[in-house]
C-alpha cells in the first residue's frame, strides 16, 4: 500500500467519525429535568429555564431556578 493511500485513510477515519456523531439528542426536551420537576410546576409553577440580561441576552435564569422560598 502507498504511502499517499494510508494518509488519506488515516485523515479520512477521524473525518467520518465526527460527520456520523450524534444524530438525536441524549435527553428529550420534553422530559422532567429531575425528579422534582413534576411537584415544583405544580405548586410553584414552572422555573424559567433562561432569561434576558440588561442587555437583553439571553442568560442562564441561575438566581430564579436557585432561589429558596
Amino acid at each position: 500500500m502507498s504511502r499517499t493511500k494510508v494518509t488519506l485513510i488515516v485523515s479520512l477515519i477521524p473525518l467520518l467519525a465526527c460527520l456520523s456523531g450524534c444524530y438525536r439528542p441524549l435527553f428529550d426536551a420534553g422530559l422532567p429535568r429531575n425528579q422534582f420537576s413534576q411537584h415544583d410546576a405544580a405548586r410553584d409553577g414552572e422555573t424559567p429555564m433562561e432569561g434576558k440580561d440588561a442587555f437583553g441576552n439571553t442568560q442562564p435564569a441561575l438566581r430564579q431556578r436557585l432561589m429558596t422560598n
